[in-house]
């Protein structure tokens, strides 16, 4: 398993081979085994298969081709409905409608949509996550019917491979793990770690297309804006509002 995970990349091309929902169902039920806090399972996994469905789902993930061409698109929800439901229907009220409980349901889903990927991965398929889901959380609620206590905090595409991509790059475990206690950064452990990255030839294309002077740049200026960060995190907070979330 560690080598296989050593191994795995991105997948974005997928052939025409459907996934049997015998196979589907078995690395789903891998996903309710990942852990969750308190034993809630406080998520909801929305299987999109449909092609008119995933005609309306791709807009709201900027029509990344993915989606449309994978045979099964998953989008792993926050869900305390389900739970808020069985407490009151148990004479039990539940006080769930705040910040801390859509954060722990969140990582319930996120958990469950990692481990889902694991299993899939290990049975052959490929995967993509989606990271768009949460900048169109309104209109992706608006197109699952997804009721208040429900937030959509993760989308991925699955299916057969029709590709093998290079393996894009990772900083090293120096750079992430930090023993006993946080350890800052000095400018010379940021000019070591991101030595690599900045050294790539497709970091290098990523500068010139985008007419910058740094890779670091790309990521402020053109890929993850301010003002686009500002736009969806307004967004996303009037989702979590709605959606019964901040009282």
């Amino acid at each position: 398993m560690t080598e296989l995970l050593q191994q795995r990349r991105t997948i974005r091309k997928y052939s025409d081979q459907d996934i049997s929902n015998v196979l589907l169902d078995e690395i789903l039920q891998c996903g309710t085994r990942a852990s969750t806090t308190g034993n809630m399972q406080l998520y909801s996994i929305i299987v999109t298969r449909d092609k008119d469905m995933k005609e309306k789902m791709a807009p709201l993930h900027f029509n990344q081709p993915m989606v449309r061409s994978a045979p099964v698109t998953l989008t792993f929800c926050a869900d305390f409905n389900r739970f808020n439901m069985w407490c009151r229907q148990r004479n039990a009220e539940p006080g769930y409608d705040n910040f801390l409980s859509f954060m722990t349901a969140a990582i319930d889903a996120l958990l469950v949509a990692q481990t889902v990927c694991v299993a899939a991965e290990s049975k052959g398929l490929g995967i993509c996550y989606l990271g768009t889901v949460i900048y169109t959380a309104d209109r992706i609620i608006e197109l699952l019917d997804l009721p208040a206590g429900v937030v959509p905090v993760a989308t991925v595409t699955l299916g057969w491979p029709a590709e093998e991509p290079e393996q894009v790059d990772r900083l090293s475990l120096k750079a992430v793990v930090h023993d006993e206690r946080y350890h800052n950064y000095s400018e010379n452990d940021i000019d070591t770690f991101y030595a690599e990255k900045e050294a790539r030839a497709d970091s290098a294309q990523f500068i010139k297309e985008n007419n910058k002077e740094t890779l670091a740049q790309v990521f402020t200026d053109v890929r993850y804006k301010k003002g686009d960060n500002e736009t969806f995190s307004a967004i996303l907070l009037e989702v979590l509002r709605k959606q019964g979330f901040l009282k």
